[in-house]
């Protein structure tokens, strides 16, 4: 017989269990709503639309889903839904804006920004310019330069602070503290060393802290700063930037594709601001034949390299995977814990062993072997030597890939195939073979996308060399990726907005491709 107190045993456990649920669900919605009452003042100040309306959703539909009863299946969908949002369809998106924009150096941020940095790096110190006593705070850290200026003014004691987006104003009772008319520690924030000052000295010396629209302070050695006045003063209602030692004015007009400050005499000024440029970036992509050239190369390029690398790591791993497969081999543990090594070893730290192992006069290659080849000198054995270490580190993968497909297939099959008269190669040729490439297709598909932008591999075993004479954006080695890259932080300047529309026509090539091999694979589905 069922005990008849059974359920006022539950009942209590059912109860508490409630309340436990109960009171994470409080604690789940008061920490979103802390957080995003926080945060959306933030992103409104610096005007991030983009992440404010990411965060809204977000906090909407935590409530909406989490706040109630119903919607269950939702309730478990959301989570990856918004990560794969924020980690993966939101920077598609972003980078799809820029790829429309000249964001790169000198066209960082708004024009406001624009001109303050014009008006505040023209400040000049004059002969009775008030100076400050100086110590500089780094809130997000040094290496950031999210810089702030807090000043004490030798005069009256007075507290100030500023950055190069903020104005300078009086400090918060209570935030700094001064000792020996300096600010000796800052509430929240890290003081910088008079020798991290001497270290990022060059970048601490284009701050400019305004005060007003005519004067603004910078700094006068590691621990001194002076209010200077501005040489170039803007006019907000013409929109003009103008001289105040030679009386020349500056106004906007547009230079190539996007907006500056340019003089009566065609004198323009180096800073500008991000703009939108329509399909400028296109247009330069596939209109201008130097670039036009250095794409098809590096996309043809990228092609064999990719279908290379997955090609012969295949092979390799498959036959390997095939010879120790035979149960009449001993020791077949030993040898595929040996074969495995390549994969163990990270592949940063192999792709700079490899690099020397690649040395004309010292590299282990060409002692070993007596020659003297200039591995990284010559465009052809460049390339190769970029196979070759890839083989290297990527057909353990395909090994084990290939092992355990082969131990999947029915062994009755083998011994069908043996008995009606079946040579080994045919075996392997007409039942092996179509069999494993059922199975290993889509990692196929998957290694040649992943090769396909294999940047490590290129930048840190050849550097995307060698480079042909006067030419900076592409090496023989570089594939897309690499280009990209050396086009979006060059010697040149960053061009940030061009890099963003290559990535994009990368992104498409990339999709298309695996489009269309997962179209041929389809045909395996066919194999029994």
């Amino acid at each position: 017989m069922t005990p008849t107190h059974a359920p006022g045993r539950r009942a209590p456990r059912e109860r508490s269990r409630g309340l436990l649920c109960q009171a994470a669900r409080i604690l789940l919605l008061g920490a979103v709503l802390a957080v995003t009452i926080w945060i959306v003042p933030v992103m409104i100040g610096q005007q991030s639309w983009l992440w404010l309306s990411v965060v809204l959703a977000a906090a909407i539909g935590i409530f909406v889903l989490y706040g109630t009863k119903r919607f269950v299946p939702a309730k478990y969908i959301f989570p990856g839904t918004f990560f794969l949002a924020v980690f993966l369809i939101v920077p598609i998106v972003v980078t799809i804006g820029y790829s429309f924009t000249n964001y790169g150096d000198g066209s960082r941020g708004t024009k406001e920004q624009a001109i303050a940095a014009i008006t505040g790096n023209s400040v000049q110190q004059s002969a009775d310019a008030p100076r400050y006593a100086l110590a500089v705070a780094a809130e997000d850290g040094a290496d950031e330069g999210a810089y702030v200026f807090y000043l004490v003014n030798p005069a009256d004691g007075s507290v100030s602070r500023g950055s190069a987006t903020e104005p300078l104003e009086p400090v918060p009772a209570g935030e700094a503290t001064v000792t020996d008319g300096r600010v000796t520690a800052v509430d929240g924030a890290r003081l910088l060393t008079p020798q991290e000052i001497n270290e990022h000295y060059a970048e601490l010396q284009e701050i400019a802290v305004e005060v007003d629209q005519d004067t603004a302070v910078r700094l006068l050695g590691v621990n001194q700063a002076f209010e200077g006045t501005k040489v170039l003063q803007y006019d907000e209602a013409a929109d003009t930037i103008t001289h105040t030692q030679t009386g020349e004015v500056y106004t906007v007009q547009k230079v190539g594709d996007s907006e500056y400050f340019v003089s009566e005499s065609g004198e323009r000024m180096s800073q500008s601001w991000v703009q939108n440029v329509g399909w400028a970036n296109y247009a330069r992509l596939f209109t201008d034949g130097k670039l036009a050239g250095q794409f098809v190369d590096a996309f043809v390029w990228t092609l064999v390299f990719a279908a290379g690398s997955v090609g012969l790591t295949f092979v390799v791993g498959f036959v390997l995977a095939l010879v120790l497969d035979d149960e009449r081999l001993r020791g077949r543990r030993l040898y595929r814990s040996i074969l495995l090594m390549p994969y163990a070893v990270p592949g940063f730290i192999a792709l700079l062993v490899w690099s020397n192992f690649y040395n004309r006069d010292f590299g282990l290659i060409n002692q070993t072997l007596g020659l003297h080849l200039n591995w990284f000198g010559d465009p052809y054995l460049a390339k190769a030597a970029v196979l070759l270490t890839n083989l290297w580190m990527g057909f353990p993968y395909m090994f084990i890939v290939c092992t355990g497909a082969l131990q999947a297939i029915p062994r009755d099959m083998l011994e069908a195939a043996r008995i009606d008269g079946a040579s080994r190669f045919q075996i392997t040729w007409r039942v092996l073979a179509p069999l494993l490439l059922v199975a290993v297709a889509p990692l196929l598909v998957a290694s040649f996308a992943f090769n396909f932008n294999n940047f490590n591999a290129i930048e840190l075993l050849t550097g995307g060399g060698p480079f042909p004479a006067n030419e900076y954006t592409r090496g023989a080695t570089d594939i897309l990726i690499s280009m990209v890259y050396r086009i979006a932080f060059g010697g040149s300047g960053a061009d940030f907005g061009f890099a963003a529309a290559v990535s994009v026509a990368l992104f498409v090539l990339t999709g298309a491709l695996a489009a269309i091999q997962f179209r041929f694979a389809r045909v395996l589905e066919d194999v029994n």
